[in-house]
């Protein structure tokens, strides 16, 4: 979705022409939290001119009590127009970046952290990272007082195409709402789980891509639940089947609008600076799997036999490395992460590949690792033989991985890894002491 930066005379006219009455105005924490300030539409005036305060210290990762005072800088090209909620007058939208209260970017504010690993990467060279998202969700039945149920609302395929039921029209409405909102839906299907889908929006540079991919999540869930349903983007809600990714496709443009991705006379028609990009996602992907896989629940997608990688490869022709290759060339050579999941902040992990990669053209890393044939029949030996090694299999152990990487550290800046560390290693804290059902079922008899 292309966006122009709207000055404060065209905002105004805006509102009056499309009798828009509240504002909303959003921002997200450090756990990819979309947090919103509601606002009639008599306080615009105070928001464009950066007046609009709140309380930090209210908000995970944030700052302490006694220096809570902060102000929301709205960026005017992140207006849109919700297609909902006319009866008492529309509603507007505007992202906004977090700032202290002698006007310095917050350091803690993910969308400001983004924006800093950007200017890195601008520093070198490049004009922009463009990001395709391709985020899954499932949709579930909710019971009499609106609460989710495990139940999933058909028992279809991927791709599969049967009468229209419940699910198949909240999709179609969730495609409708997004392109009233100026996104440019590229596909829109059933996934191989029961239950769970896809939509597809085209690429944008980073920090577009990480805006679009929260007000994504915000149209899914409102639409849901105006069809009885619960739409969530938890990466594995089912046992024994799919869960849900949210694979990134990725590629640098210089300056004057080439990919830099692209090389017609390399044998995989992919450049220098591809390979040590790949190089980068390649050494550091043990220690930006917490940042990609952020929650516990992320460890039980990344499994063998359900579609997820789980191996530290990459492959020009099979889907079962970590990183894939995609048959596009020239302009659309890029470079598909497949190991993150939608439970991830947007713009933490954005801002954690692009260094990794940017760290493989520094230090001009080799792309060790290309395995053309399925991983998942290979032995454990022949796997290490080849160098292959796995990627985390517990939030515990990427955390570990990520401490032990200063370059994946930096993505985020000091203050945001110090809150996400301790945020993390509290969550993983509780679900070591919690004792579940499957425990009691296995070992209540047994001993």
């Amino acid at each position: 979705m292309a966006r122009h930066l709207y000055t404060k005379d065209e905002v105004r006219q805006m509102v009056k022409d499309e009798d828009i009455r509240f504002l909303r105005v959003m921002f997200t924490d450090l756990l990819g939290t979309i947090k919103s300030v509601d606002l009639p539409v008599s306080q615009l005036d105070k928001l464009m001119d950066n007046k609009i305060m709140f309380d930090g210290s209210s908000i995970d990762g944030f700052v302490r009590i006694e220096e809570s005072d902060m102000y929301l800088y709205p960026d005017m090209s992140t207006w849109l127009v919700f297609p909902w909620g006319a009866d008492h007058g529309k509603v507007a939208r505007v992202i906004c970046s977090v700032h202290m209260t002698d006007g310095t970017p917050f350091s803690g504010d993910p969308r400001n952290n983004l924006k800093r690993v950007i200017k890195e990467m601008q520093k070198m060279g490049f004009n922009s990272f463009n990001i395709g998202p391709e985020p899954e969700f499932f949709l579930f039945k909710t019971d009499d007082n609106g609460n989710p149920t495990t139940k999933v609302n058909d028992s279809e395929n991927y791709f599969d195409m049967e009468p229209a039921d419940i699910g198949e029209d909240c999709r179609r409405d969730i495609v409708l709402a997004l392109e009233k909102m100026g996104f440019d839906v590229e596909a829109a299907h059933h996934e191989v789980a029961p239950g769970q889908h896809e939509v597809d929006f085209k690429y944008s540079n980073a920090l577009e891509a990480a805006d679009n991919i929260q007000t994504f999540k915000l149209v899914v869930k409102t639409i849901a639940k105006k069809y009885g349903l619960h739409a969530t983007f938890m990466p594995k809600p089912l046992s024994g089947i799919n869960g849900s990714g949210m694979h990134l496709n990725m590629s640098l443009f210089t300056q004057d609008g080439k990919n830099a991705f692209y090389d017609e006379n390399d044998k995989n028609q992919l450049s220098e600076t591809a390979y040590h990009f790949l190089g980068g996602l390649m050494k550091h992907a043990r220690s930006y799997t917490a940042i990609v896989n952020p929650i516990v629940n992320s460890y039980k997608r990344l499994v063998p036999g359900y579609e997820a990688p789980v191996y530290v490869a990459w492959s020009t022709s099979n889907r079962s490395p970590l990183v894939r290759i995609p048959n596009d060339r020239g302009m659309g050579t890029r470079l598909e992460l497949r190991s993150a999941d939608p439970a991830a902040n947007p713009y933490l992990a954005i801002a954690a590949v692009l260094k990794a990669g940017l760290d493989g053209l520094r230090n001009n890393l080799p792309p060790v690792h290309n395995v053309d044939e399925n991983i998942y029949d290979m032995t454990v030996k022949e796997r290490k033989n080849k160098g292959i090694v796995n990627l985390p299999d517990t939030l515990h152990s990427a955390l570990k991985d990520l401490a032990d990487d200063e370059v994946i550290k930096s993505s985020m800046g000091e203050h945001l890894y110090q809150s996400f560390e301790e945020a993390k290693t509290r969550e993983y804290d509780a679900y070591r002491a919690h004792v579940s059902d499957w425990e009691r079922q296995r070992y209540m008899e047994q001993y």
